[in-house]
């Protein structure tokens, strides 16, 4: 039946393993590099197998044990029927492997089990909630043409507006001067960046971008601003279809709780767990069957 569990979660930033036991302690964690399944699907089966190995390793485990792990993966592009049948067949060695999205898992981590929306905001953007038998999805589609607040939308802008204050185009603040510098010092590297930049380089700009918004800089303020009505806007959504509460999640939650309009105060509800718990209460329940 399985003696251990293992959640992992692959993002556009990194990958993330826990390991537990069938009564839920612990055992070990690990991390790996980008994973988005649906950008690189080589590149996430690597970072997961890296994490997958280094959660097992601080257990005290070998490869030898993988037959006794039920394993599910959280991923993101996992929403593609023929990205998720790739990597469940992945020759990861695990006794079984289910794979469902990335926001399927953080739900289940968020109310373990129950009804309720979650907006993740990281590397990219989605809102995703359940109502009984009811599953609604909002964003979440790529930087390109979705992920409204995403630190990848955030950072792409920031990039711009340095670019253009440079160039004399726009206004120039602290935080242009400091996005430029960071990204070469001149027009030519920051393009010659923005011709290779994967959705998590352009994420790594927003923390700056956030940083320099709290100083008052006028320019990250405005980008952070419009980032943040695009937030309240997949909110919006997920309240319209009927969420009776919901959860901010990902990397960039903490810095966009305290912008919320007010409207949104009565729905929002700290997480229970985080995604992690989530895909082990998955694979708790494939045991369980």
């Amino acid at each position: 039946m399985g003696r251990f569990l293992l959640g992992m979660d692959g993002g556009g930033s990194n990958a993330r393993a826990r390991l537990a036991d069938r009564a839920g302690r612990r055992l070990g964690e690990g991390v790996g590099g980008p994973a988005n399944a649906g950008n690189d699907l080589p590149g996430a089966v690597a970072a997961l197998e890296a994490a997958a190995s280094m959660a097992l390793s601080a257990a005290g485990l070998s490869g030898h044990d993988r037959a006794d792990v039920v394993a599910v993966i959280g991923a993101a592009g996992a929403g593609n029927p023929e990205v998720a049948t790739r990597l469940a067949a992945a020759s990861f060695g695990f006794r079984s492997l289910r794979v469902v999205t990335d926001a399927e898992i953080a739900l289940e981590g968020a109310f373990a089990g129950g009804d309720g929306g979650i907006l993740i905001v990281g590397t990219g953007s989605q809102g995703y909630g359940r109502v009984g038998e009811r599953r609604l999805r909002f964003g979440g589609w790529g930087p390109s043409l979705s992920d409204g607040g995403s630190g990848a939308v955030i950072g792409c802008r920031a990039a711009r507006r340095a670019l253009e204050a440079h160039e004399g185009l726009a206004g120039s603040s602290p935080m242009t001067a400091a996005v430029f510098d960071r990204l070469g010092g001149s027009a030519a590297t920051l393009s010659a960046f923005g011709k290779t930049a994967r959705p998590a380089d352009w994420a790594a700009l927003a923390p700056l971008v956030f940083h320099y918004a709290e100083t008052g800089d006028p320019v990250a303020d405005a980008i952070v601003a419009a980032a943040t009505a695009e937030i309240e806007a997949l909110i919006g959504r997920l309240v319209a279809e009927g969420m009776e509460r919901f959860a901010l999640m990902g990397g960039l939650a903490a810095s966009y709780r305290p912008r919320l309009a007010p409207r949104f105060s009565g729905f929002l509800a700290d997480p229970l767990g985080d995604a992690l718990d989530g895909a082990l209460g998955l694979a708790s329940k494939d045991v369980g069957r």
